[in-house]
């Protein structure tokens, strides 16, 4: 199951190919200030949080915002499984993320420094936004170290299963194609596509829906 699983995510990058290459070529439009968190109203950060993925997916899921204590609280209700939040980074300009349950089981677990993700399925995530990583000496890191850099993201989605890039083929760097293993050689390795969500219709790319259902057995 884990081969075949391995076949279509590959087979699905391939196709997508030529179009995620486009969109890791583009350069972000420049832009004003970013609006802090803080001072946006509830429905503002409940805008930014759904404007992770995309709008087949946004407007039936559900949204949670930080309160002030900083746990986060649901303010709308979904029906297909996705939830969104406003920031990811807690950074000033906000890199919202929208997840499956799967997702959300692979965030806790990082969250809490298990050894592993607990997700026993791959899980999707948008984030239409970027989002940002470290690197230090041509190596992506999964936390800050001295002397590393902060590296923003250009639009992407991600699958949440410990490939490596051995097995795919894949790097595990950014590169011109926008497709590589991030975290690669841990339990937390994850598919980074640069392919913007915002674009995507429903349906495409497979991957998702396939990835979402999908029996595949405990790494």
């Amino acid at each position: 199951m884990m081969a075949q699983l391995m076949r279509i995510v590959l087979v699905g990058v391939a196709c997508l190919g030529m179009t995620v290459g486009v969109f890791a070529a583009d350069k972000p439009a420049k832009k004003g200030a970013a609006k802090d968190l803080k001072s946006m109203s509830q429905e503002e950060k409940i805008k930014v949080a759904l404007s992770a993925a995309p709008a087949y997916i946004a407007k039936e899921a559900t949204v949670m915002l930080p309160g002030e204590d900083g746990k986060m609280t649901e303010v709308k209700k979904g029906t297909n499984g996705f939830t969104c939040i406003p920031s990811v980074n807690v950074r000033p300009e906000p890199d919202p993320m929208c997840f499956d349950a799967a997702v959300g089981q692979w965030v806790d677990a990082l969250m809490s420094k298990k050894d592993k993700p607990d997700n026993t399925v791959p899980g999707i995530s948008y984030m239409a936004r970027g989002g940002y990583h470290w690197e230090k000496g041509g190596k992506v890191l999964m936390d800050e170290e001295p002397g590393a850099k902060l590296v923003k993201e250009p639009p992407h989605w991600m699958m949440m299963w410990p490939f490596t890039s051995q097995d795919t083929k894949l790097p595990n760097t950014p590169n011109p194609s926008g497709v590589w293993i991030m975290f690669d050689g841990t339990p937390y390795a994850h598919l980074m596509v640069y392919q913007d969500p915002v674009k995507m219709k429903e349906g495409t790319p497979s991957m998702p829906a396939m990835g979402a259902s999908s029996s595949a057995p405990t790494p």
